[in-house]
């Protein structure tokens, strides 16, 4: 076997939440991610210190994390939490009732009897926070509190901490005292994250790497027609300005504020998305950066298809992937490297339904599999396995955290024999690149192109919103009339507006049930620009610019179905059904070919069973199935129930209902599938009742991986229809 260098590199990133001029932040998510997944990433990192890692660390993560810690900052779901419960105000009481149960309840409620108890009285989907109100005593209340905050705490803390261990052990009817407790035990946890990332940079063991200020896609600011490249046909905003300062800027102010911090300059670079192209290269050089990663799909169309992957998924010349390049412009050089596209998606996608040793043993072979593909070409270096993706947004979906995963992967890669697990600076110095790139082509890690942030009518209005501000903030500042204060603070709203996270949400990629959030964000710091400067913000960046994509998870069914399962699409059979419309993968490191094979599920029942469909994206869903070999139904509620339908290809698919992972006989399940898929349960196999909670998701299966879930995340919820339930849907 050729010798490997494994290199995890470990992307770390938020969006810039909180508005700076108000006080306000509306988002709890780098304090809940800075006590699981920051600190718990370096603390399993920290375990095995023969496994060097990088890690890149988005400045403005850093400087939120800061704000907590040494400013004092807090988000609106710190400040409910810390509210005792009789102190709860309307607003705030539906505020905690739709946002404290905002995680993946699979592995971070269902372990915990009393929030999973919590989780069921709140009936998500099913009910109103306002309705939920009057079934949560204070004593719920205070629990919720708690576990929301609980859940949010990495594993390895309650290994190491035994009052911490005791305390979520309690699992009910805590004080407000115990609360406030647990609530300093996680500010403790978030001031370690630095320091600790801090420490293990010193000893070596990790690499730390930054990312242009606050997250924008470089190329975009650089010229939006590179988007042009790799779709020819997108319709581009009306403004088309350049802004290259703005490029040096995000670049410049995130090497400064890293060497600040971390007290090293940083040698490496993570382009926001792995947005990259030729323009671009100098001004990072400039900063003193020695290289950049993105994704191979950047090198396969560099290289025009001379490096890439076959219908079945081979490399074609993986020697050259596994290597550093060279990208030269206008006389100043980096390195790069690409990641592997399939290995870091089987971690981000896949690996959370094994069984953890049984993945690192997939793993593990597939990177013995890449030396013996690479070991007659590569030369005098070893081969360079690069693993990137990102560090925070995978795990809630692993049992545990992906505690036992990353902890079997790290230790055993650690003894691998021939497998030497680097920081990729490290690399890079004593195996420099000495392949060259004649054009770097312009696109990031998603689909090789810019679609997510630019072409659709609502990210070119904000394109163009954000082009409106910048001409008169521009202006402004060549008049002389503003002091400078008033030109710097308005630069930094204005370079805050221009992240890559606010579009991430417009147009219909992504959607979420926060997008109207999203979008008043972003146009707040647009107008924080007028509003620094000491005028009055234009009327038009009042209007919102998303046209609700996102505002509804899924419509309730209105009427009861009258449903055939015979496959075929007939309209008034599931005219009065629930639906929901796929959205594509979860999360910025989306899977290959993440479009999927559905477009839309509809779901509904009549008075005895469930009913649910499957539309395909294109053509008959028969004709899409390809290598997918079966279905699974998986429901929350009731708890323990799986739906397995199988054998696809023949005229009647196989149909399995089981409860707890054991068959139940004569569950009357039927499936057809054709034009369409259908499928209908009864109620009575499922053990529910009248106005009882239904909750479920989704999966497509490849020789029993999933492939596809719908939805990406969380589950679409509704109740089995009661007595009065088409009365009632009538007089609505």
């Amino acid at each position: 076997m050729h010798d490997v260098s494994l290199a995890f590199f470990w992307h770390q990133h938020q969006p810039y939440y909180p508005d700076d001029l108000s006080g306000e932040n509306p988002m709890p998510w780098v304090r809940l991610h800075g006590t699981k997944d920051y600190w718990g990433m370096a603390m399993l990192l920290d375990e095995v210190p023969e496994v060097h890692a990088t890690i890149n660390l988005v400045p403005s993560l850093v400087l939120q994390l800061q704000q907590y810690t040494e400013g004092g900052r807090q988000d609106r779901h710190l400040r409910v939490s810390h509210l005792p419960p009789d102190a709860l105000e309307e607003d705030d009481l539906v505020y905690l009732l739709d946002n404290f149960f905002m995680v993946y309840p699979e592995h971070m409620i269902r372990p915990y009897p009393r929030y999973q108890e919590l989780f069921q009285k709140r009936g998500v989907g099913v009910d109103t926070a306002r309705q939920a109100a009057k079934r949560f005593s204070k004593r719920d209340i205070l629990d919720l509190q708690c576990w929301s905050n609980l859940t949010w705490i990495h594993g390895l803390a309650f290994e190491r901490d035994k009052d911490l261990a005791d305390f979520r052990k309690k699992g009910r009817r805590w004080t407000q005292e115990e609360k406030e407790w647990l609530l300093g035990r996680q500010m403790d946890l978030l001031r370690e994250v630095i320091p600790l990332h801090r420490r293990l940079q010193e000893r070596g063991q990790i690499e730390l790497t930054t990312t242009p200020f606050y997250h924008p896609i470089l190329p975009l600011l650089w010229d939006k027609r590179l988007a042009q490249r790799a779709m020819p046909e997108v319709a581009l905003p009306k403004a088309l300005t350049s802004y290259p300062d703005d490029v040096r800027r995000h670049i410049q102010k995130a090497v400064d504020f890293h060497t600040q911090v971390f007290g090293q300059k940083p040698r490496g670079m993570w382009p926001s998305e792995g947005s990259v192209c030729q323009g671009i290269v100098p001004e990072i050089a400039e900063a003193g950066i020695e290289w950049i990663a993105t994704d191979e799909e950047i090198l396969s169309c560099s290289t025009e298809g001379w490096v890439s992957r076959d219908g079945h998924g081979y490399l074609r010349n993986p020697e050259m992937l596994y290597r550093p390049w060279r990208v030269e412009e206008r006389g100043r050089a980096l390195q790069i490297v690409f990641r592997d596209h399939a290995m870091s998606d089987q971690i981000g996608f896949h690996y959370q339904r094994y069984q953890a040793d049984h993945a690192v043993d997939d793993f593990l072979s597939k990177v013995q599999a890449i030396a013996g593909a690479t070991g007659g070409n590569a030369g005098h270096r070893p081969t360079l396995v690069n693993i990137i993706l990102d560090g925070e947004n995978c795990w809630e979906y692993y049992p545990n955290g992906g505690m036992d995963f990353l902890r079997a992967l790290y230790r055993r890669a650690a003894r691998q024999p021939k497998v030497t697990p680097v920081r990729i600076g490290d690399y890079l110095r004593q195996f420099p690149a000495t392949d060259k790139l004649g054009n770097l082509f312009p696109g990031s890690w998603i689909g090789h192109n810019f679609g997510i942030w630019i072409g659709h009518p609502e990210c070119n209005r904000a394109w163009d919103l954000l082009d409106q501000t910048r001409t008169h903030l521009q202006q402004a500042a060549e008049t002389g009339q503003k002091t400078r204060e008033q030109i710097d603070r308005a630069w930094e709203e204005l370079s805050i507006a221009e992240g890559s996270d606010w579009f991430w949400w417009f147009g219909d990629s992504h959607s979420s049930s926060q997008d109207s959030l999203f979008d008043r964000l972003f146009r707040r710091h647009l107008q924080n620009v007028y509003t620094t400067l000491g005028e009055e913000p234009p009327g038009e960046l009042v209007r919102p610019i998303s046209q609700g994509h996102g505002q509804r998870l899924h419509s309730q069914p209105t009427g009861l179905l009258n449903v055939k399962v015979d496959g075929r699409r007939t309209y008034f059979e599931w005219l009065n059904a629930g639906h929901y419309v796929c959205q594509g993968s979860r999360g910025a490191m989306s899977m290959a070919g993440a479009e999927g094979i559905v477009s839309d599920l509809f779901f509904g029942f009549d008075r005895k069973q469930f009913a649910l469909r499957l539309d395909a994206r294109t053509g008959p869903f028969r004709d899409r199935l390809g290598a997918i070999d079966a279905i699974r139904i998986n429901f929350y509620e009731p708890a323990g129930y799986e739906v397995r339908i199988g054998s696809l290809a023949a005229k009647e698919p196989g149909c399995s209902l089981l409860k707890d992972g054991k068959n139940l006989a004569q569950s009357g399940v039927q499936a057809a599938i054709d034009t369409i898929f259908e499928t209908t349960i009864p109620f009575d196999s499922l053990g529910v009742g009248e106005e009882e909670a239904i909750q479920f998701f989704i999966e497509l299966h490849r020789k029993g991986v999933t492939v596809e879930r719908i939805p990406t995340e969380g589950a679409i919820e509704t109740s089995v229809p009661g007595e009065d339930f088409e009365l009632i849907n009538w007089q609505a």
